[in-house]
């Protein structure tokens, strides 16, 4: 196996955000989805379920002929709240209620992450926290956030990074986190398995 090939990342999952991330910190990872039904994953706590998700996402990739000798990441993300997994909403009547219970008030962003060496067999995970406080939008902001479909593609129905980023008055923590992967804790996942995050930098074009 040639250092190229352990060098190939995989992303297993079609999350655009962790895409993004990974991108801009000089990375160029391949996206497989895995497949893994979500709702059969349990967990006694958010943190747990969040790590599990990550762990099953990862493994079912790593399992693919086609990855052998690539790193696969996996993450999953979920809005402990009075301590409760929050998801992505059902639908908007659920992103509706789920708004009115979290403004004015914090919640913890659970991420779980598991990078996956398919050459050893070796895989690496833990679970980041972020506290995000929540700000205090009215009905009618709430009402126009959800009409935008934006909350329903996204867990706890909200993103720092898009139309609900007014809403959020701060975090505590790494705010790659609540995006969707935490590059810091990567960093030392891969480090745990022998890999230096900066061999696996994408090279410059031209």
């Amino acid at each position: 196996m040639t250092a190229d090939q352990r060098r190939r990342l995989v992303l297993a999952s079609q999350s655009p955000a962790r895409l993004g991330l990974l991108r801009q910190a000089g990375l160029a990872p391949e996206v497989i989805v895995s497949g893994v039904d979500e709702d059969a994953v349990t967990a006694p706590t958010p943190a747990d379920l969040a790590l599990a998700l990550a762990e099953a996402k990862a493994s079912v990739v790593a399992a693919k002929p086609e990855v052998m000798g690539a790193l696969v990441i996996g993450c999953d993300s979920v809005l402990e709240l009075d301590g409760r997994a929050l998801g992505k909403p059902a639908d908007a009547e659920e992103a509706t209620a789920r708004w009115k219970a979290m403004r004015g008030r914090a919640g913890t962003l659970q991420t779980g992450h598991c990078v996956y060496d398919t050459l050893s067999g070796r895989y690496s995970s833990a679970t980041a926290s972020t506290v995000v406080r929540f700000g205090d939008p009215s009905d009618e902001e709430i009402a126009a956030y959800v009409a935008s479909g934006e909350p329903l593609h996204v867990a706890g129905a909200f993103t720092l990074d898009g139309r609900s980023a007014p809403f959020v008055d701060g975090i505590d923590g790494d705010h790659g986190n609540v995006i969707g992967i935490s590059l810091p804790l990567l960093r030392r996942l891969l480090a745990e398995l022998g890999v230096g995050i900066t061999e696996l930098w994408a090279r410059p074009e031209g």
